[in-house]
């Protein structure tokens, strides 16, 4: 078991078009990013199975004068992750990301998201003056309700719902929300959502809940049995099998602990 740590936030995964990752790096350093990795994806060698990804430096801050691409692709390649181009990236380190074999891409390059049209200015023309009615008597309205606010769209934390059982080697990220499986998910899959994890069918596979940090994440699973649980980082495998308590049954994860020490627990749901 290990414990949270502010370093597994150096990189963040993201699910983009045309079955492509996007690894958004915060670091460049190859051992703070490997701890990161270690940290978020409980050190599983194959986590990635392969797939394609684009490197984004969007969010890195100050660029160093140089940047280890030997290091960062070796390490992770371990992942099975298959880095095949970056953007966002300053200039002056272009030319070592070309000789990484690196394509460098445009803002717009494989994003998952459809192109943002420019509005236009609105022209505010000014009516001509109607002419005044004459005053009729009426009687004094009573006075409206104020409209309740509602929050804005974007801070409404969305859910994805999957109704269909995961296969090996599919990945599910819920960015920004929850995570609800309604079929299940096979060994050798990964589910990731930034709050927590709902599971209504057999939970075989690799589940990462409060991926951007959130303590107070939770997995639920009708039928518990991954091989893999995480919230905020703290991890657990299950090399030497589940516990009796709560293989094949209901379960809930969680982290229990103050701010500088948290613990993984699992505990049986109480349907009472």
């Amino acid at each position: 078991m290990a414990e949270a740590s502010p370093q597994g936030k150096l990189i963040e995964f993201n699910g983009a078009s045309l079955a492509v990752m996007t690894a958004s790096l915060r670091d460049t350093d190859p051992v703070r990013l490997a701890d990161a990795l270690h940290m978020m994806l409980g050190g599983m060698p194959d986590f990635f199975a392969g797939e394609p990804a684009v490197l984004d430096f969007a969010q890195l801050g100050n660029p160093p004068e140089r940047v280890d691409w030997t290091a960062i692709l070796s390490l992770l390649r371990r992942y099975q992750l298959q880095p095949m181009g970056v953007r966002n990236l300053a200039e002056h380190l272009h030319d070592g990301a070309r000789r990484a074999g690196l394509a460098l891409l445009g803002a717009r390059d494989l994003s998952a998201e459809s192109p943002q049209t420019v509005p236009q200015p609105q022209v505010q023309q000014t009516p001509a003056p109607a002419p005044t009615p004459e005053p009729a008597p009426v009687e004094a309205a009573a006075p409206q309700p104020a409209a309740a606010e509602t929050p804005a769209e974007s801070e409404l934390a969305p859910t994805l719902i999957v109704d269909r059982p995961l296969r090996s080697g599919q990945q599910v990220y819920a960015k920004g929300g929850d995570l609800v499986l309604l079929a299940g998910m096979s060994p050798g899959s990964e589910i990731i959502a930034d709050g927590s994890i709902h599971c209504y069918g057999p939970l075989r596979g690799r589940a990462l809940a409060g991926a951007r940090g959130d303590t107070t994440a939770r997995i639920f699973s009708t039928n518990f049995g991954p091989e893999l649980v995480s919230i905020a980082g703290v991890y657990r495998t299950f090399e030497r099998g589940i516990p009796q308590n709560v293989a094949g049954r209901g379960a809930q994860v969680r982290l229990t602990g103050s701010d500088n020490l948290h613990t993984l627990e699992i505990n049986p749901l109480q349907y009472d």
